[in-house]
């Protein structure tokens, strides 16, 4: 796990509010992971997978799709974000998501965030995760997004 990881059991959240984490490795996005979700989604734009059309647009390259990006959070908060003694978890939905700057394929992304609100549900605590992603090099994100996780015994 990396250095400032939030590592707890489900009777531990909490008295994690207000803890932030992160951030996860760096994982380059690649144009084979654009096209797999480019056909999975539907999503064909030409901005992420024709090279010459992408060429010609302000951006210069092909870029990741940004819900693509943002599905990139799970084996990124693996690595920095693991709740155990846990029943079952999901991903209840988001909040609020934004993605601020486009991620050009080939670069390379990271993750961290904080816990800000831990509720208590009867069996179980809702937690919101507000995460960002970066782009190593880049001063505006990839992605913010506001994770609603719950967690039950």
């Amino acid at each position: 796990m990396a250095e400032n990881t939030v590592s707890a059991t489900i009777d531990q959240l909490p008295d994690l509010e207000g803890r932030t984490f992160g951030p996860s490795d760096w994982r380059e996005i690649t144009q084979e992971e654009v096209d797999l979700y480019a056909k999975v989604s539907g999503d064909d734009n030409p901005i992420h997978i024709d090279e010459e059309f992408a060429a010609s647009t302000p951006f210069g390259t092909r870029i990741a799709h940004g819900l693509l990006t943002l599905s990139l959070v799970v084996p990124h908060m693996r690595q920095i974000f693991q709740i155990t003694e846990v029943g079952m978890g999901i991903n209840y939905g988001l909040n609020k998501v934004r993605f601020p700057a486009p991620v050009p394929v080939g670069s390379r992304v990271r993750v961290h965030g904080s816990i800000t609100s831990v509720t208590d549900i009867g069996g179980g605590y809702q937690v919101e995760v507000p995460v960002i992603f970066e782009i190593e090099g880049s001063e505006k994100p990839a992605c913010a997004a506001e994770l609603v996780l719950r967690y039950y015994r």
